[in-house]
């Protein structure tokens, strides 16, 4: 079994890393932050560009690919903190219309949490205007990018299935992907799980670049930070923590198995935090201070580990395959 990516994975990754490099560099983030609004004209451009589509089958209008590939992609997204709904959307396409295309759709999560809901073209089981404002609290989200609405039990319900819960349909994989089969049998909500898990690799990549980049740049005695031992050990963490979480997530995206998953979001979960607080100590006194971006990829990286399938509920499903 190979999870090195193919040649047309890398040219997938490559495309997308430079697509949001020209729409969403620092300076859009910064803007993002300053007025948390979704992008309407750079997330029709990711529909435009098979982003949601990913996973759709050619004959249905999508790309074809499988797991593997929205993984890498998702990572990209994850790198550069684009915000959105964007595992919502994604899961939807094909079984919400226009979702492929780029209509913005969210879904209540466990606990009633919503993302994005005042952004909200559909919310998954009902539309945002039937939905109505009862019931529906807004939230102070830690992550200045992340909106969040908590959902009553009663609404929550009305809404059904979450976004995990997106048709079957959207899960086709490509023959070339290695992974046709076990993407095609795979829960929507593993899957939602899984895409989570890739961006929060994403984070912890980053965390580690923005690290090492100031280690080098930050003189302090006469020589880069870089040079002094307890950096280095900080640095070599974080490499560690990213490489062994893009090991499990890229392999999880293959086998497409459950167990994989839950524990390639464990993994994941706890690079992007670790690497994100560790990347804060090597910044120092900037690190904390609101000019660094430092700051805004911990926030996501708490706010994505609230997610569904994170946490204990990836350790119980992990013992609960050891004691059968």
């Amino acid at each position: 079994m190979r999870f090195h990516p193919t040649e047309d994975q890398r040219a997938l990754r490559d495309g997308v890393r430079q697509l949001l490099a020209r729409r969403f560099d620092s300076e859009a983030l910064r803007a993002a932050v300053a007025a948390p609004r979704l992008d309407r004209v750079l997330w029709r451009e990711l529909g435009e560009a098979g982003f949601f589509a990913l996973r759709l089958p050619e004959t249905e209008g999508g790309v074809g690919l499988g797991l593997p590939e929205a993984a890498l992609v998702f990572e990209e997204a994850g790198r550069v903190l684009l915000p959105g709904p964007l595992i919502a959307t994604h899961l939807a396409a094909g079984a919400v219309p226009g979702a492929a295309e780029g209509e913005v759709v969210v879904a209540a999560v466990d606990g009633g949490l919503v993302e994005w809901w005042g952004e909200a073209d559909v919310v998954r089981g009902a539309t945002a205007e039937g939905a109505g404002p009862e019931g529906v609290v807004p939230l102070r989200s830690v992550d200045p990018l992340t909106p969040l609405h908590r959902v009553s039990g009663t609404l929550a319900r009305s809404l059904g299935p979450s976004s995990a819960s997106a048709s079957a349909s959207a899960s086709a994989a490509s023959p070339a992907s290695g992974s046709a089969s076990a993407s095609a049998s795979a829960a929507p909500v593993a899957i939602a799980s899984l895409l989570t898990a890739a961006e929060q690799l994403g984070t912890a990549t980053r965390a580690c670049e923005l690290a090492v980049q100031h280690a080098r740049a930050r003189e302090q005695f006469g020589q880069p930070i870089g040079g002094f031992q307890a950096v280095k050990h900080l640095c070599a963490d974080m490499l560690v923590r990213a490489e062994v979480a893009r090991a499990a997530v890229y392999a999880a995206a293959v086998t497409a198995d459950p167990t994989d998953i839950a524990a390639a979001r464990l993994l994941a979960d706890e690079a992007a935090q670790r690497n994100t607080r560790d990347c804060l100590q090597v910044h120092g006194g900037m690190g904390f201070t609101w000019e660094s971006d430092v700051h805004l990829h911990l926030k996501r990286a708490w706010v994505r580990s609230r997610r569904g399938g994170g946490g204990t509920e990836s350790e119980d499903r992990l013992a609960e395959e050891l004691v059968t």
